[in-house]
């Protein structure tokens, strides 16, 4: 009688190997990468966003969270908000995806993400390197990558004219619903700049500026750091207290120090005119 044990335990083997390996491939997926529509689309028929009165999202704004084991620090308002830095976008890997305010994520509409900015706020957008401007709507966290400061979504970014580029560099200034919109107009030549610093922290309790202050003055003993007490006109019984290092005498001089204070771990700060 012929013995087929062998052959017939080859055949097992290897089948055993055909699954082993296609039960790897099942559960290792190939991560989905981010990318633009396909196709092309308008954006010239995409409105900017329109800066409206609405309270702060339910999700979205703690008092603070890790992302890759860095803290950030929401701030409680984005009066007078300004920053530089550079602008991303994200697309098709997060379309119709929750953002951290709850809202769905749309990459055709006017929308982005900034990691402290309190969600939502609108912002207008300039590009620095062309000239155009954008009004989105931030309300979204991120981006945590290297030294970028908002992801916009893709119709932003491509009416930005950096899509294709994947990023570019850009002056961030948030916009107060509440103010009636004004026709910009040149400053008189008597007039006197505000005062240019770098906000590193917005509080409500004077005890943890104090604590912030500080920490930069223990780090870096040649900063001019100091505490600002805002009255907020919803809250007039609450003020805020902002940790600010100024005056500087120029937006480079305050990317500086932007910079400096990123090695040190600080990276939520951002130029204001007081």
């Amino acid at each position: 009688m012929r013995n087929n044990t062998q052959p017939f335990d080859l055949r097992i083997a290897a089948l055993l190997c055909l699954l082993a390996l296609l039960s790897a491939c099942a559960h290792s997926p190939r991560p989905q990468q981010d990318g633009a529509p396909r196709g092309s689309i308008n954006v010239d028929n995409i409105p900017d966003a329109v800066p409206r009165v609405e309270p702060l999202a339910k999700r979205g704004n703690p008092d603070s969270y890790v992302v890759f084991g860095q803290r950030y620090y929401p701030i409680k308002s984005s009066q007078q908000f300004v920053e530089r830095g550079v602008a991303s976008w994200y697309g098709t890997k997060f379309h119709g995806r929750l953002t951290s305010s709850g809202e769905p994520y749309s990459m055709y509409e006017m929308t982005a993400a900034h990691k402290t900015l309190p969600l939502p706020t609108y912002v207008e957008v300039h590009n620095l390197e062309n000239g155009r401007k954008v009004v989105v709507k931030v309300n979204d966290r991120g981006p945590f990558h290297g030294d970028r400061i908002i992801d916009l979504s893709y119709a932003a970014a491509k009416k930005l004219g950096y899509s294709q580029r994947g990023t570019a560099r850009v002056e961030i200034r948030a916009i107060d619903p509440r103010a009636p919109a004004q026709p910009q107009q040149p400053a008189p030549p008597s007039s006197v700049p505000k005062p240019l610093y770098l906000q590193v922290g917005s509080f409500s309790s004077r005890p943890n500026a104090e604590t912030l202050q500080q920490l930069i003055a223990s780090m870096a003993d040649d900063m001019p750091v100091k505490i600002f007490q805002v009255s907020q006109a919803h809250a007039p019984h609450n003020p805020l207290f902002r940790v600010k290092i100024g005056p500087l005498n120029s937006s480079e001089e305050a990317e500086r120090t932007s910079a400096l204070l990123a090695m040190l771990g600080i990276t939520s700060s951002h130029m204001v005119y007081d």
